[in-house]
């Protein structure tokens, strides 16, 4: 089996921490017990571009019960956890090419080795393997029946393709699900983004000034939690919609021109690229830590800040300091990737079991239909999503109440006036 990870001598360590998420992924396992049972992925290989994490480790061991042949690689490449990378490979004879701090040109080797399977399936955070499959590798794409798309990035990019007519298979965008974007984006990343941060730096986020670049559910995530450690919040927004209820949830509002000056943390989460530029970075005050939680590292204009620095170098780990003209220190986090994953561990495993059992159910559901789907994006059929939080619920110990026959008759009739 071919791989190519850090060291194999971590993966003892990565087992017992893969255990250790598995205790909080109770959907998860209950998914991986049918498909243990009924193999539906049986001699199906499956191409996964995710985040090296103890979840995704729990997603592979499952789509490996369900009979899966999987080859799986980073997303991100500060996001791999090595020891996780080791336990799969040694424990579960999965071939994993992942290495945290991978420079860019291994992180694409890698990605074509994991398609060096020939994959029925694709699995991509953010949409890296179906754009070398269109690029590099289509000699491949007629073997390919269908994929999963994990987070917001992602799916634009897709979407953007199938708009274009050039997408070659159907995608089931797993991001768009209830039961992700509500959860892993809100709930998910604003914990684990305070975190990295927090770990990157180890300053205090009470009584600063937050600045959260974008109010999408992840920005909505970031400011719950950064407003919770006392930090005051100011939300930088282009969509009046998002503006307007950022307002109505407390958070001051202002343009990027105005928050620049103000900002102690800064945290971009918008999926677009350079939403803090230059004439920002020209505008913070001495100190001001700057970071990422969108998927690619563009939204940050890294190249700008460089040019007008004087000098640079590496304070701590995960923490670069940019001295600018005047003396002001400008200091970026993880590299401007996501610093969530770069710095701390990504999100909580319970959040994770949510997201990850939409990719188990998607990629059986593809399997199935995907030769009957148009070459479009999907949305995660409603009846996957709602047996998710049915499962999920169950497993907190929380119930809930069903409609009367008299009520499924009232929602479903017109007749009934006040």
């Amino acid at each position: 089996m071919e791989f190519d990870i850090k060291d194999l001598g971590l993966a003892e360590a990565g087992k017992l921490r893969i255990e250790w998420a598995a205790q909080s992924m109770p959907v998860l396992a209950l998914i991986e017990e049918r498909f243990r049972k009924e193999r539906p992925l049986d001699d199906v290989r499956l191409t996964a571009c995710l985040h090296v994490t103890t979840e995704t480790g729990q997603l592979m061991k499952t789509l490996k019960a369900g009979g899966a042949q999987v080859a799986l690689c980073a997303s991100n490449p500060l996001s791999t956890q090595d020891d996780v990378a080791a336990s799969l490979v040694e424990h579960d004879q999965i071939p994993v090419f992942a290495i945290k701090g991978e420079d860019n040109d291994t992180y694409y080797s890698h990605i074509q080795s994991a398609l060096d399977i020939r994959p029925h399936l694709t699995m991509d955070d953010g949409a890296d393997v179906v754009s070398v499959l269109h690029s590099e590798r289509t000699e491949l794409l007629d073997e390919v029946v269908g994929g999963t798309e994990e987070t917001t990035t992602g799916v634009i990019r897709l979407r953007s393709m199938a708009e274009e007519g050039v997408l070659r298979y159907p995608i089931i965008a797993v991001n768009d699900a209830e039961t992700k974007y509500l959860f892993d984006n809100r709930y998910g990343t604003g914990q684990s983004t305070i975190d990295g941060i927090i770990r990157a730096t180890n300053r205090l986020v009470a009584g600063s000034v937050f600045v959260v670049v974008g109010y999408g559910w992840c920005g909505r995530g970031v400011s719950m939690r950064a407003q919770g450690m006392g930090a005051r919040v100011i939300v930088a927004e282009v969509s009046p919609v998002r503006a307007l209820e950022a307002a109505m949830d407390g958070f001051s509002v202002l343009p990027m021109e105005q928050a620049a000056p103000l900002g102690n943390f800064f945290c971009t989460v918008t999926g677009n690229i350079h939403v803090i530029r230059k004439e920002h970075f020209l505008a913070m005050k001495d100190g001001a830590m700057v970071s990422n939680s969108g998927h690619f590292n563009v939204e940050l204009d890294l190249d700008s800040l460089a040019d007008v620095s004087v000098s640079r170098r590496m304070i701590r780990e995960f923490v670069e300091e940019f001295e600018m003209p005047g003396g002001r220190r400008i200091y970026v986090l993880g590299e401007g990737r996501l610093i969530n994953l770069a710095a701390a561990e990504g999100h909580p495993s319970s959040v994770m079991d949510m997201s990850f059992a939409n990719q188990a159910l998607s990629a059986e559901y593809i399997i199935k239909e995907g030769k009957t789907l148009e070459n479009k994006v999907f949305s995660v059929p409603e009846s996957i999503d709602k047996d998710i939080a049915r499962l999920k619920l169950k497993s907190l110990g929380v119930e809930i109440d069903s409609l009367t026959a008299e009520q499924v008759k009232y929602l479903s009739s017109w007749e009934m006036g006040t």
